[in-house]
This record gives C-alpha cells, sequence and structure tokens, in this order.
C-alpha cells in the first residue's frame, strides 16, 4: 500500500524556534521526535487491573471473565504494551463490577485508569448497557426498578470516573439484545419490552448528562444491514453519537481488504467517526466456518503455531494498513495482548503464553514505532529560525541545546511557534 494513501494521516507544520528573548533561533540544529499518534491504537488493559489494583472481590469469582491471568509481572506486560499501544479500554462488565449490590469495584478500576493514565494512555471504559455478563442480584426485579438501576449505574460511571475515563462504548450489541436467548438476564426483558432506541438513549443521554465531555460509542458485532437500521432509526430519534464501533473478531480467518473496505464504506455514510472496536486474529488453527455464535466453539486446547503465527502477523499488517488508509477510521483497538487467558481461549494475542512476542507483535510495533513514526531527527533552521516538519499527526517536541519544548501536528499545513527560552 502506498505511502499517499495514508495522506490524510499526515501533517507539515512550519515551526519558528525562538531562544532567549524572543529572538529567532536562526541557522541552529534543532531535534525534533513524536511523542504521540493523534490515531488511536488500542488494547484492552484488563490484565492490568489485578497487578495494580489486586485481586477482584470475592463474590466476582463464579461470574463470567476473561483477561487478568497473565504470567508476566507488571513492568514487562507494561513494557510490551506502552511500546506499541496509547489506548487502553477497561473492563465494566455489571456482573464483575458491582457482583453484590451496592458494592462496586470502584477503587481498582479508578487505580488501573490512573496507573495507565500517568503513562500517557487515553483510558476507555467498556460497556456501560450490555446484556451479558449482568449481576444474578437483577434477576426478578420490575422493569421500572431494572431500568432506575441502570440509569443509577449509567450516571454514576460516566459522572465517576469523568476526567479520567471520557470515553465509553455506551451501548454494546444492541442489535441483539431484546431477543438474547443465550442465558437469562434482566436487560433482554428491559429492551424487548421498551425498544432497542430507548435503550440506547438511556445510554447515551444518562452517560451525557453526568459527563457533557464524555466521547460516547455506539458498539455491534452485528455488521449487517440490522446494524444499519439501528443506527438511522437511532440517529432519527436524535440521540447524539459520537462514533461508531465496529467488532471484528476473525476468530474464522481475515475477512480481507475488500471486505473491510466495503464495509467501512457502508458505516462512513452517516459522517461518524468509526471504531474498531474489537479485532482479533488467531495464530492458531481456524476456527470452523460453520460456527455462527464464536461463544459456541470453546475447546480445551487451542494451540499457537509456527504457521498460524506467520499467517497473523501477515493478516495483522495488512489489516492496519487497510484500516489506517480509510480516512473514516479514527481508532483501532485490539482484544488483548497475551494468549494467556484470552477470550475464548484462542490464540488471538499477540504475545504468546510464555510471555514472547509473535511475529504479529513485531509487524504491529514496526508500522506503529517506526514506519508510522519520526523518531528523533535533527533539523536545521533557516536565517529567520524557521523549519519545516512533517510527520504523522500527534504530539512532538523541539529541543535545542538543553531546551525542549511541545507542539502539536493536527492538520494536514499549519504554522506555530515555539519558545525555547
Amino acid at each position: 500500500m502506498s505511502d499517499s494513501s495514508l495522506r490524510h494521516r499526515k501533517g507539515e507544520i512550519t515551526l519558528t524556534v525562538r531562544g532567549p528573548g524572543g529572538q529567532p533561533l536562526a541557522d541552529r540544529v534543532v531535534t525534533v521526535a513524536q511523542e504521540r499518534h493523534a490515531f488511536a491504537f488500542g488494547n484492552i488493559g484488563f490484565d492490568f487491573v489485578d497487578l495494580v489494583g489486586g485481586p477482584g472481590p470475592e463474590e466476582s469469582t463464579g461470574v463470567e471473565s476473561f483477561g487478568g491471568d497473565s504470567q508476566l509481572d507488571l513492568d514487562r506486560l507494561g513494557e510490551l504494551w506502552l511500546d506499541v499501544f496509547n489506548t487502553a479500554t477497561l473492563p465494566f462488565y455489571w456482573g464483575r463490577y458491582e457482583p453484590r449490590r451496592g458494592a462496586p469495584d470502584t477503587e481498582r478500576l479508578t487505580a488501573t485508569a490512573r496507573w495507565l493514565a500517568e503513562r500517557g494512555v487515553t483510558v476507555k471504559g467498556h460497556p456501560l448497557v450490555w446484556h451479558t455478563v449482568q449481576p444474578s442480584w437483577l434477576l426478578g426485579l420490575e422493569l421500572d426498578e431494572v431500568e432506575q438501576l441502570l440509569r443509577a449505574r449509567v450516571r454514576g460511571l460516566a459522572g465517576g470516573f469523568a476526567g479520567l475515563i471520557d470515553t465509553w462504548d455506551a451501548i454494546n450489541e444492541a442489535v441483539i439484545m431484546p431477543v438474547f436467548a443465550n442465558g437469562d438476564n434482566a436487560i433482554t426483558p428491559l429492551a424487548r419490552a421498551r425498544g432497542r432506541i430507548h435503550l440506547v438513549r438511556l445510554a447515551f443521554e444518562e452517560a451525557r448528562a453526568a459527563n457533557p465531555a464524555a466521547n460516547l460509542v455506539l458498539n455491534d458485532f452485528d455488521l449487517s444491514s440490522a446494524y444499519e437500521c439501528l443506527i438511522e432509526g437511532v440517529l432519527e430519534a436524535g440521540v447524539r453519537v459520537d462514533a461508531i464501533g465496529l467488532q471484528t473478531h476473525m476468530h474464522q480467518g481475515y475477512r480481507g481488504e475488500e471486505y473491510m473496505l466495503q464495509m467501512l464504506d457502508r458505516f462512513a455514510r452517516y459522517g461518524l467517526p468509526l471504531h474498531l472496536t474489537e479485532t482479533t486474529l488467531v495464530s492458531g488453527h481456524l476456527m470452523p466456518p460453520e460456527i455462527e455464535d464464536l461463544n459456541d466453539y470453546q475447546i480445551p486446547h487451542w494451540p499457537s503455531t509456527p504457521e498460524g503465527e506467520a499467517r497473523q502477523a501477515d493478516e495483522v499488517e495488512r489489516h492496519y494498513r487497510s484500516l489506517l488508509a480509510h480516512p473514516a477510521v479514527q481508532s483501532v483497538n485490539y482484544w488483548g495482548l497475551t494468549d494467556r487467558g484470552a477470550w475464548l481461549g484462542a490464540p488471538a494475542g499477540l504475545v504468546r503464553t510464555d510471555g514472547s512476542p509473535k511475529p504479529a507483535y513485531e509487524a504491529l510495533k514496526a508500522l506503529v514505532r517506526d514506519e508510522w513514526w519520526l523518531s528523533p531527527t535533527d533539523l536545521r533552521t533557516d536565517p529567520d529560525g524557521t523549519v519545516t516538519v512533517t510527520g504523522f499527526l500527534g504530539d512532538y517536541t523541539v529541543t535545542a541545546a538543553d531546551r525542549t519544548a511541545c507542539f502539536t501536528i493536527d492538520a494536514p499545513d499549519t504554522t506555530a511557534t515555539v519558545d525555547l527560552s
């Protein structure tokens, strides 16, 4: 894929570099370095919760979960994770976050979010409203009470974490929510009785009321016309959606660039940013194609193989290149760093169970931190103290002698003045 396909991801800025007394630093060597991508390269941060926050509530041990099973210590996990990613999704599944009514797992999630934020990571919460991984204490309650509790949960999370977590999957998998039949829960009956759009409005409006600065995502795995119909209905109903979330768990094989482009174009027509919220590609054998619900394929041992790892590396690179080439895509979130404790036991991680990076990890890191990155580069200012910098949209530093200033490339062609006095 040619570099021109990523033109919309890059910008050029003309800096005027000033020194003591505001005088331009003419004919001086300055060092420019990228510090952060504007694009959201994400991964889940589930494994960090136990390592940073300690063990979870005793009542949560019987609730469905994945992640949090890494054999890596915090330093090594952090090193691998932070070398590639800048956006972390943390788990707020109701059944695990509040397994006992009135006793949410706030302290551990707050500590984890702060640990990530202190390292320059943008933190996202997942999800505010979903029908799966629900607390058993909701069962048997009247619909009105369930809705009141759900509204309080949304307000409590969006408002309570405001400033620390400002991006949320506001509602997850609303297309199937009213007809979900794989286990009892209290949310499906509510959605069936009051409708999908009612639940979407509840999630978005309660969250936005609690945190007006929130960035709220409508997220789904159903990429059929049913999701398009839901989006159209939600927008026509006047619900403000900040981004459309698209899940692409590809346990049955990479769907290919042509499929992805057509799918992205279909959802880009709504004029909203697209977030690839849940992406996986396996490094072992592929799940049989006749499986309709990925949850129905869970086997005792699903190993990563050398052949599978080579395939995964190739597909990860192709997948990310094609996604960044599409101007509507704002975020890509890979669903798991390591194979240990991975969703459905699939070898979909970028790191093996023993903690060693797979070829897919190295391939993605080479894109994010090398090909799509401006390493420290020496440039010389002209007689007016100006220098032109071209790079991927994001945050940068410029250094002369022992003084450093920050600047941002946030548009294709901009100017700025930096002060090194």
